[in-house]
């Protein structure tokens, strides 16, 4: 079996076996077809490494009625191949597991089918198709939006309604950016002078827990600045570098986290700073800010003081829904566990417990 790209896979198996089945068995059937549910595949960047688990033929159905489920589960359950391609469409493995062990034939398949209002409700916790509210917005944590906006829709038969809700999800409002950018900004002011200051005192290895802490900051801003729904961690570093204008951050970040003692990394950090600064002047959120470090108040390190932008971009804020809120930002801003991000109801709950229950604007 050769590797071909996962959504490349997917789209055949639609368009060649999937597809074909649907429309002998259930002629007339009105359905979306894609692949929107997660794996590396939705973002280009899975390899052959990426076969040994979770990887496959696959395809999600969407129909309109939740009665259309149970007949075309039946369907595909008696006619699907047992190979595609050479790919086993089958799978062995636990219930838990969205494929299981790709290399053993099983008794489950790779297509799920599901109703469009309650697949979204479920996958994201709200159905973009009635609107995107501030607090759904903000309890939606950035990997599920890259997902859910990656990927591909093979067809869309229910009247452009995938599409449409895709589309729905493709960036923020204006001001709820602003308020995302302005927390981001406000994480790194409140850590920006501590890596200088680790330093200090003989903690090398302190000093670059918190530049790290920095970098990861700084590349999810550099990611919202250039209006990229930033993966998670494993992907972070690779799609940060496909940015327009990256390298000077990259490199700076490299420096501020390699060898040499405080005063030889100092400087990729303000590098790193001052150009992630200026990206966001270039997006004209608010009025300009002077990207350029400056010495932490009598202290012998430099800082963006990067407090400057978190004023400008709430002061550019008119929602009054966001105007009144701390810069905490979305639910991931505040949040680092995968067992709360990949559950919406819990990433939901926690937000509202932060933010304020969602409502619409």
């Amino acid at each position: 079996m050769s590797f071909v790209p996962g959504l490349t896979l997917a789209r055949q198996f639609h368009d060649e076996v999937v597809g074909p089945l649907l429309a002998r068995r259930l002629p007339g059937l009105r359905y979306a077809a894609g692949l929107l549910d997660g794996g590396s595949e939705l973002l280009g960047l899975d390899t052959p490494r990426s076969t040994d688990h979770d990887w496959g033929p696959r395809t999600q159905v969407f129909v309109g009625s939740a009665h259309d489920v149970a007949p075309v589960r039946a369907a595909l359950d008696a006619e699907l191949p047992a190979r595609f391609l050479g790919w086993p469409t089958r799978y062995a493995g636990g219930p838990a597991a969205r494929l299981g062990t790709v290399h053993a034939d099983g008794d489950r398949h790779g297509v799920t089918v599901d109703e469009l209002g309650a697949w979204w409700r479920d996958r994201l916790g709200a159905d973009p198709r009635a609107g995107m509210a501030v607090a759904d917005w903000l309890a939606a944590p950035t990997q599920r939006l890259a997902e859910l906006t990656g990927g591909a829709v093979f067809h869309d038969g229910l009247d452009g309604a995938l599409t449409a809700a895709r589309a729905a999800l493709a960036w923020y409002p204006d001001d709820v950016w602003r308020h995302v950018l302005a927390s981001g900004w406000q994480r790194v002011a409140q850590a920006e002078h501590l890596a200088g200051r680790c330093a200090e005192v003989g903690d090398e290895l302190g000093s670059r827990v918190v530049a790290a802490g920095l970098a990861r900051d700084l590349m999810r801003l550099g990611l919202l600045l250039r209006r990229r729904w930033p993966p998670y961690a494993k992907w972070l570093g690779t799609v940060f570098a496909t940015l327009p204008g990256a390298a000077p951050v990259v490199d700076g970040l490299a420096a501020a986290l390699g060898p040499g003692d405080w005063a030889a990394r100092e400087p990729g950090l303000v590098r790193a700073l001052e150009t992630v600064a200026g990206w966001t002047n270039d997006a004209a959120l608010a009025p300009p800010v002077d990207p350029a470090a400056r010495p932490f108040h009598d202290r012998p390190f430099l800082v963006l003081d990067a407090g400057r932008f978190v004023e400008a971009l709430r002061a550019a804020t008119t929602d009054p829904q966001l105007r009144g809120r701390p810069p905490v930002g979305a639910v991931d801003q505040y949040v680092d566990n995968v067992d709360v991000l990949t559950h919406p109801g819990r990433a939901r709950r926690v937000a509202a417990a932060v933010v304020g229950p969602p409502g619409r604007a």
